[in-house]
């Protein structure tokens, strides 16, 4: 297994050893160093491959998100905090996961299974790969439902809604809930007419019906457009617009 090169920003050293102590547990994970600061950790994340972030994000100097704001290649990032009501914030800059202090273990080894199956899925995409669990082919993709492999048509979705560690694929049969993230399932559409519009959803561009200021309409449902997304989103979408 690929190794996972990891850094740790927190303010607080107790917080660092948990997360280092949680770490012992996976040899295919590797602390590269840990700082108490983010503006400590740039100089590394410019010289060396960094495939994953632990961050906090009250912080002295720079706090989290302005850090994650100001990274033009951001590796994965885990924030861990003893605050929720950042949340939305930072799964909206498509941060892989959002761990509250005191950190059990249990969460803990969630979050690591989706940056695996993240890097899986980034390796096999950059090198062609077409055997992982999603097989990219010209106008179709296959996931595993259930106990069942499933092809889909790209033509065939409306959107994908995220439920956590699973999405549900809303298409002209019916719907599909598989056990990947969105941001793992947009990557793989990346290349077909689909936009992410919030943290929430992503749609596909030709199946829109309207846009009423910051809703979509698809197929009798309202989603809703995130303000990080608002610009790109109205931009695709309402391109060739008369």
């Amino acid at each position: 297994m690929e190794i996972i090169k990891c850094l740790i920003i927190d303010d607080e050293p107790l917080a660092i050893n948990v997360i280092k102590k949680h770490l012992e547990n996976f040899d295919h994970f590797e602390i590269v160093n840990s700082y108490n600061n983010p503006v400590e950790a740039i100089n590394v994340l410019t010289k060396h491959k960094i495939d994953l972030i632990f961050l906090d994000i009250n912080m002295p100097k720079l706090n989290g998100i302005e850090f994650i704001k100001n990274l033009k290649n951001p590796p994965f990032i885990i924030i861990t905090t003893a605050y929720r009501e950042h949340a939305v914030e930072s799964f909206e800059l498509n941060v892989v996961d959002y761990l509250v202090k005191p950190i059990a273990l249990n969460r803990f080894i969630k979050a690591l299974h989706k940056v695996s199956r993240l890097q899986s899925f980034k390796k096999d995409t950059s090198a062609g790969n077409t055997n992982s669990s999603f097989v990219n082919e010209n106008d179709h993709f296959f996931v595993k439902v259930n106990k069942k492999i499933v092809k889909i048509y790209f033509d065939e979705i409306f959107y994908i809604e995220s439920l956590k560690d699973y999405v549900s694929i809303k298409t002209i049969y019916g719907n599909y809930i598989v056990n990947y993230n969105l941001l793992t399932i947009t990557k793989l559409l990346s290349k077909h007419p689909f936009i992410r519009i919030h943290r929430s959803y992503t749609v596909a561009t030709n199946k829109v019906d309207a846009i009423d200021g910051n809703f979509i309409y698809i197929q009798g449902k309202t989603l809703p457009i995130g303000r990080r997304y608002a610009k790109e989103v109205k931009s695709k979408i309402l391109d060739g617009f008369v």
